[in-house]
């Protein structure tokens, strides 16, 4: 799925709808899209930090930071992490992905039909 050409476009839906369903920082991203797809996509961090920074720069997106500890640290101590969730615009740019990927399967579905199991042709 995603080793075509529309490499970017297949990501940054993934990206979106996962984050349409809750906030989520980096690292969940990839633990979630991991085992969704049962190991078969991995979103290293080289390229999902770089995708999720232009996904905020375009308002699609929004960051906050979290401080993060453990009952050992002292105040102050802990480490930042930051959580993205779905503005408005990035919903109504996750519907207009979601229509044309289902409408572009639709249309390969009508063109070479039905999975069947075995090739006629």
């Amino acid at each position: 799925m995603l080793g075509r050409s529309g490499q970017r476009d297949d990501m940054e839906l993934v990206v979106l709808s996962l984050l349409a369903e809750a906030p989520k920082y980096g690292y969940a991203i990839t633990k979630e899209l991991a085992a969704k797809s049962d190991g078969r996509v991995r979103l290293t961090p080289g390229v999902l930090y770089p995708m999720l920074k232009e996904l905020e720069a375009s308002g699609l997106i929004q960051g906050t930071w979290d401080e993060v500890k453990s009952e050992e640290e002292q105040p102050g101590e802990g480490r930042k992490r930051k959580w993205y969730r779905v503005t408005a615009k990035g919903k109504k740019r996750l519907a207009q992905r979601l229509a044309a990927h289902r409408a572009f399967r639709a249309l390969v579905d009508a063109l070479v039909g039905p999975e069947t199991g075995e090739v006629t042709r």
